[in-house]
């Protein structure tokens, strides 16, 4: 990268280019490195540099062109939700590349367990939870609500206003939100993530004292703001920005009903990577009584989703799961969900968990705690015959 930076190799170079783009960019090389090498915006500087001299392939330009402006993404997938609906991704999940995309549209809806206890529950979104200590002088808290996130998780977003309720911040929401940029600057579209970056700060600026973010992915860019924009604003901005785990380890969390779950906890590589966030999902989900929490190996690895890698290299990024899914299929006793918590990984290990017909479903980490907390009535009187 270094070489290329200086004139020394020229972007064109197969080796070169190979070695960067086959890169997934997790940044698990950065905690190993004894130097601290800041290997994660190397990568990203490189690969605009690529993108300068050599463009894009079709398929990246098609996706980041969708993601570059709302009114595209916002139909795309809408359209995936009404299919979802249907049924028909959850049965036709597979190993195939098809098959696989239904997968992975499958997991990015409650599980079968978690909807049929919420269906169960006075169910409203916004209310104020039972006994929240929140006040006028609570810290208010801006939710960033994303592409994916806001499209396909709408029910995260839900449990990430709750359960902050619960433990005494005050949510609002901002508009003019659009998404993060993220996807843009990893395949080195430098131009399109800082315009959407650019929106994000004029959206977001002054608006509270927390800007929350419950997909690590996205939570890592804003975070670097700054460095991404260089302005005062986006650094001021960037430095209000905290992961729903973060925020929640910070009031305790508040301890919620029992939920007797086996649960495995797979750490996404921007939140233990690039954001250096280890403790505070294990704060989250310990809780929640009742749950067996556990790290299998490999939890700290890669499950080759890393954006769009996905989409421009299946079988790399397939190759890459299967050692994560191995290590499910293998673990005793099988727990009954992986958690973590970043949409891309959600969907990735849950397509590979179907295409496995392993019978594990995946949640984040926050909709565990969301129902623990119905568990424990915090959200008003339970509905009788409640689980």
């Amino acid at each position: 990268m270094r070489a290329l930076e200086q004139g020394e190799m020229d972007a064109n170079d197969p080796a070169l280019f190979e070695h960067l783009d086959a890169c997934l960019g997790c940044r698990g090389c950065e905690p190993a490195c004894p130097s601290g090498v800041g290997y994660g915006r190397g990568l990203e500087e490189a690969r605009e540099q690529l993108f300068r001299a050599r463009g894009l392939p079709v398929s990246a330009r098609l996706v980041l062109g969708v993601f570059r402006y709302r009114a595209a993404w916002m139909s795309l997938f809408a359209a995936a939700r009404l299919l979802r609906a249907t049924g028909l991704p959850r049965l036709l999940a597979g190993r195939s590349r098809v098959r696989f995309g239904m997968g992975m549209l499958a997991s990015s809806g409650e599980s079968t367990e978690k909807t049929e206890r919420t269906e169960r529950t006075v169910k409203a979104e916004g209310v104020s939870p039972l006994s929240s200590p929140s006040s006028s002088t609570s810290p208010t808290v801006a939710l960033f609500r994303g592409c994916v996130m806001s499209a396909l998780f709408g029910h995260v977003h839900d449990a990430t206003r709750r359960t902050l309720e619960v433990n005494g911040y005050r949510v609002i929401e901002v508009r003019g939100q659009t998404c993060c940029g993220a996807l843009h600057e990893h395949a080195g579209h430098g131009k399109g993530a800082r315009a959407l970056a650019a929106a994000n700060v004029e959206a977001l600026a002054d608006r509270a004292d927390f800007i929350v973010v419950n997909s690590a992915g996205c939570g890592a860019l804003l975070k670097d703001y700054g460095h991404l924009l260089g302005t005062e604003s986006a650094a001021r901005l960037g430095g209000k920005v905290r992961d729903i785990s973060e925020l929640l380890a910070e009031r305790g969390p508040r301890t919620g009903g029992p939920l007797e779950l086996d649960v495995v906890y797979d750490a996404p590589c921007h939140l233990q990577h690039a954001q250096k966030v280890h403790e505070a999902p294990l704060a989250l989900l310990g809780a929640i009584p009742g749950l067996r929490l556990r790290m299998l190996p490999g939890s700290d690895r890669c499950c080759g989703s890393a954006g769009i890698y996905a989409v421009l290299r299946p079988a790399m990024a397939r190759a890459v799961l299967d050692q994560k899914i191995e290590g499910l299929a293998s673990a005793t006793p099988r727990p009954d969900f992986l958690v973590t918590g970043n949409p891309g990984c959600l969907m990735q290990i849950g397509a590979g968990l179907r295409a496995a017909r392993l019978p594990i479903d995946v949640a984040h980490p926050v909709e565990l705690l969301d129902h623990s907390y119905r568990e424990a009535g915090y959200y008003g009187e339970k509905v009788r015959g409640e689980r």
